[in-house]
């Protein structure tokens, strides 16, 4: 052995020791993991005087640990809206806690993903003169909003509280502090910021405080984005890089905000989440939105489905982002009956730009690129697509990091296929390698769907016809060239709204009788409040930093239903969680600014009430929806009771000891849902099936409803009574809805009941599917 080998040893057995160190560091930080555990609190004990100690001693017993490891180990209680713990334990740990009595469930952790004002305009109330009803409401009864998501900007002007009345005496909630984050960062307008990271940091480790604020400050964008949707104030001259000039609002301007930070840089995970809606409830917010999803399981499995179905016991209403799966079939989440799921659609405002092509031919998309490397419109740039072929996208063609030949793309415009990688990132792929300009071309998978982003070069994006065509002529024109025009912001786009094709889906496949989405609601290119720490873009590079930006997604449509619900709770503070929800989809409509009926962006074609629920929100109309189907926590329970959990499973939604199953549903079909589906067995007789409704009538004490059926193929569907007279406020009435199958459908079918009184129409989408015989 040479002398510098020899010197080198001791170094080399350092580093060995230090990595077997990190090797065994890892397996122990991996052998456990973030349980949510739901207990019974009736059982405990009469020995402890605390649940708290109750679930140390179950965790002491479980892990053979000491009291003050087992006490370390929970992470979180929980009291209001879910009663139980979380807490990090092997997985044989967990089997063993799992036996012990007093113990209803153990979900294990799950990881939860962000859905990612022109607005108001849309919807009708742009202003607060031209409908004194919603500022009136507000002022007179203050609602205040909860939202889940990645923090708040508190410096934006959407969040001024200039005028506000003081915060309302019966808020329990806290301004919590961290780097970048003081109490003087709330007012009376964001009157509650918190942050829950402890499942986070069980997962991934320590948060690193000097990349990231360990406070309730959004350095992501998507929170501030979200909570200026719902409540934010109105500012003038609100723009991104010029676009969507004008003046931006939330739905709710007058309601207040409580952020409850639950999502960091590597995600969001149910623990804390659990914990913020816990928290939230017991902070007194009246309403929660919450623009995440994590897949979907069984109820009583699903974290955030049981933590909503205790806030909606305490009169919370809970809007949810019903996914981005779309155009996929069953891709929602969060499709809970106690949940208001939210499908995404357009406006009728769009930022189109132009593909111009060397043979003469003009192709319209959108864009939001603002910067200095304009093309010349006085030339034509070479054209390039990287693909093997047109119709199945490779890694070269879909632009992915690393697949651009510097060689071929220099000084051209690249044809980049959608998908897998993020829209803007392909750009700076195509930048990066000497491209001066992206045509970003949809496939199949998003069809004619049009998003516009703010891009680091050039870019326009078109749907899958003009992307077709434009490869087409790259094959057949040897030296094919285009060039890219930006044309600004157009308002009065035709049709609007249209489903977007990345909403996600139905059916509800927990439970087919659940007709979700529940509604669609704004989704596409809404311009709302940002960070400041944020690039418009969300990419490192883009040094770029704005004040408004505009973001496409259901995280974007979540927050409006859950706006106009506050300014439903201020209109109606006795209404339920429930008539709100119905109140919003029986109003709703299902046809666009052409009279047609609403189309689906991803195929052109007609949408269904699988795409968009009872249809597109119509926030004036909802607050006077003349009936209401109201639902109270005993019924959801009853429905659970159908849904054939079994007695321990059912306790998941019992928080008293009383609670059990009057079989009062013949089946899941029979909860008083503002939509109806109806399964039927495909028999080869002529099978009947019956349905049950009760109204409430929250319109003119003396009204009269007459019934108009618009039938699906394939079944008769008759309705008795015919008429409702109603003789006083309040008063409920029931109606039975039967279906007789004619000739059975391979596929489901729609149509739609309505009641009507002359002023009123209270609409309920209808599907009917046939199961074949088992």
């Amino acid at each position: 052995m040479t002398g510098s080998s020899a010197r080198c040893l001791p170094l080399l057995l350092a580093i060995l020791h230090f990595i077997s160190f990190l090797g065994n560091a890892a397996a122990r930080n991996h052998s456990t993991k973030t349980y949510i555990v739901q207990m019974a609190k009736s059982e405990m004990p009469t020995s402890f005087s605390h649940h708290l100690n109750w679930y140390a001693s179950l965790v002491q017993s479980s892990a053979n640990s000491g009291e003050n490891e087992a006490t370390k180990r929970i992470i979180y209680s929980y009291e209001h809206a879910f009663q139980g713990f979380a807490v990090l334990l092997s997985e044989a740990e967990a089997k063993h806690l799992e036996a012990y009595s007093g113990v209803v469930n153990m979900i294990p952790e799950t990881a939860y993903h962000l859905h990612t004002t022109r607005s108001p305009e849309f919807l009708g109330i742009e202003t607060e003169t031209t409908n004194s009803d919603l500022p009136t409401a507000v002022a007179e009864d203050d609602v205040i909003v909860g939202v889940l998501d990645t923090g708040i900007w508190p410096e934006s002007p959407s969040f001024g509280d200039r005028g506000m009345s003081p915060v309302p005496t019966r808020w329990k909630g806290a301004c919590e502090t961290g780097r970048g984050f003081t109490r003087s960062n709330c007012n009376r307008k964001i009157v509650g910021a918190r942050i829950f990271y402890r499942g986070y940091e069980a997962a991934t480790g320590a948060i690193d405080e000097k990349a990231e604020y360990k406070s309730p400050r959004d350095q992501d964008g998507h929170g501030t984005h979200t909570a200026a949707t719902v409540v934010g104030v109105p500012v003038a001259g609100a723009n991104l890089l010029g676009y969507a000039q004008g003046t931006a609002r939330g739905m709710a301007p007058r309601a207040r905000i409580a952020a409850y930070k639950v999502c960091w840089s590597g995600g969001c995970f149910s623990s804390d989440i659990l914990a913020a809606v816990d928290q939230a409830v017991a902070d007194g917010v009246d309403v929660l939105s919450i623009s995440l999803g994590g897949g979907i399981s069984s109820y009583y499995r699903d974290s955030l489905s049981v933590a909503a179905f205790g806030a909606m016991e305490q009169g919370v209403f809970v809007a949810c982002s019903a996914g981005n799966g779309g155009p996929d079939p069953i891709s929602l989440t969060n499709v809970s009956p106690w949940i208001a799921t939210v499908g995404a659609s357009t406006m009728d405002r769009d930022f189109p730009a132009t593909v111009r092509l060397g043979n003469g031919v003009n192709l319209t998309g959108v864009s939001l690129y603002k910067g200095l490397r304009n093309l010349s419109q006085q030339r034509q740039y070479s054209l390039v697509y990287m693909g093997a072929n047109l119709t199945n996208p490779d890694p070269r063609s879909l632009c992915l990091e690393g697949t651009l030949d510097p060689h071929v793309v220099t000084g051209k415009i690249v044809i980049c296929d959608r998908g897998v990688s993020p829209r803007v990132e392909k750009g700076q792929v195509v930048k990066q390698a000497g491209g001066v300009g992206m045509i970003l071309a949809n496939t199949a998978a998003n069809g004619e769907e049009l998003v516009a982003d703010s891009h680091l070069l050039p870019a326009v994006a078109v749907g899958e016809t003009a992307g077709t065509a434009i490869k087409r002529y790259i094959n057949i024109i040897p030296h094919a060239t285009a060039t890219l025009t930006f044309e600004g912001t157009k308002v009065g786009i035709r049709p609007s709204p249209v489903v977007a094709a990345f909403s996600s889906r139905g059916p509800n496949f927990l439970t087919l009788e659940i007709l979700k989405p529940d509604m669609v609601a704004p989704g596409v290119n809404i311009l709302a409040a940002w960070s400041g720490d944020a690039s418009p873009s969300g990419l490192a590079v883009d040094l770029r930093r704005v004040g408004f930006n505009i973001l496409s997604g259901t995280s974007m449509s979540c927050p409006h239903v859950g706006g106009i619900a506050a300014l439903l709770k201020a209109r109606h503070p006795n209404w339920s969680p429930a008539a709100i929800k119905s109140a919003l989809m029986t109003t709703a409509y299902v046809h666009d600014n052409t009279l047609q009926p609403l189309r689906d962006a991803a195929t052109t074609t007609q949408s269904t009430p699988y795409d968009h629920g009872a249809g597109h929100i119509h926030p004036l109309k909802a607050l006077d929806p003349g009936l209401v189907y109201d639902i109270t926590p005993n019924d959801y329970f009853e429905f659970l009771c159908t849904q054939k959990l079994t007695p321990i499973q059912l306790k998941v939604f019992t928080k008293t000891s009383n609670r059990s199953c009057k079989h009062s549903l013949a089946s899941a079909g029979d909860l008083n849902y503002p939509a109806i589906s109806a399964v039927i067995p495909d028999t080869n007789t002529s099978t009947l099936l019956q349905l049950h409704r009760t109204v409430t009538n929250v319109g003119r004490p003396n009204s009269t409803y007459h019934v108009k059926i618009s039938p699906p193929r394939g079944a008769e569907v008759v309705v008795q009574p015919t008429v409702l007279r109603f003789s006083r406020q309040n008063q409920k009435l029931s109606y039975t809805v039967s279906f007789r199958t004619k000739a059975a459908q391979s596929s489901p079918e729609f149509g739609a009941l309505t009641w009507h009184d002359g002023t009123h129409s209270v609409r309920s989408p209808v599907a009917i599917t046939w199961l074949p015989p088992s």
